[in-house]
Parts: structure tokens; C-alpha cells; sequence
């Protein structure tokens, strides 16, 4: 009886860590923690262009405009992973479609990712 009851106790911990795992890091779902949103490699730049675009009308991009601290590399991979990660802080969720998101903070010199 003891080890049948051991075996649904452990069943119901790896049943949880499975979901939270899922709910975390599953693209298009909220996220938990410290993460970041940022362009997928395999996302076409006319997708990523276009994210970023509508993004950008939406939410403050100033820090990406010429002249703001995380305007250079001016590519569209570099920008559209600071609006995919501006949309993310706003919305709670990362576009799986050209998004991926991650746990190494994407910010650099005296560019910091929201």
C-alpha cells in the first residue's frame, strides 16, 4: 500500500513540474519569471518587420529610434526582438509565431531590454 501510494505521490509531482514547465516557456501562452521575448532566427524579416510595425504604434519604441541607446545594430532582427520583448511587457505574451522566448537577458552596452 505504502509503495503504491509513493508511486501517485511522484506521479502528481512530475505531473505538476510538467505544467508549470509547459505554462512557461510554451510560445503564445503567459510567461513566469525573468524572461524575455526576442526574434526567432528562423522568422522571416518580412514577419518580424511587420510585428515590429504594428508593435511599435502601439507601444513606446522610442529606445529603438535613431538616436536611442538601442537603435544600433539598426536590422530588423535586432529591433523587432526589443519590440517583440515591449510587446511582451505589455500583453504577458511572447508571438510564437516569430518570437522565442528566453532566460539570458538580451540587453547589451547601454541597451536595456524592458
Amino acid at each position: 500500500m505504502a509503495n503504491s501510494s509513493l508511486y501517485f505521490l511522484t506521479f502528481l509531482v512530475c505531473l505538476f513540474v510538467c505544467a508549470t514547465c509547459e505554462a512557461s516557456f510554451r510560445g503564445g501562452r503567459k510567461l513566469q519569471g525573468k524572461t524575455w521575448c526576442v526574434a526567432q532566427t528562423s522568422a522571416s524579416d518580412d514577419a518580424v518587420k511587420a510585428f515590429l510595425v504594428a508593435a511599435c504604434e502601439r507601444y513606446n519604441c522610442k529606445d529603438i529610434m535613431e538616436g536611442g541607446p538601442c537603435y544600433q545594430p539598426a536590422n530588423i532582427r535586432n529591433h523587432g526582438s526589443y519590440a517583440l520583448d515591449v510587446y511582451y511587457r505589455n500583453t504577458g505574451f511572447c508571438n510564437q509565431d516569430i518570437g522565442t522566448p528566453t532566460l539570458t537577458d538580451p540587453s547589451f552596452g547601454s541597451c536595456h531590454y524592458p
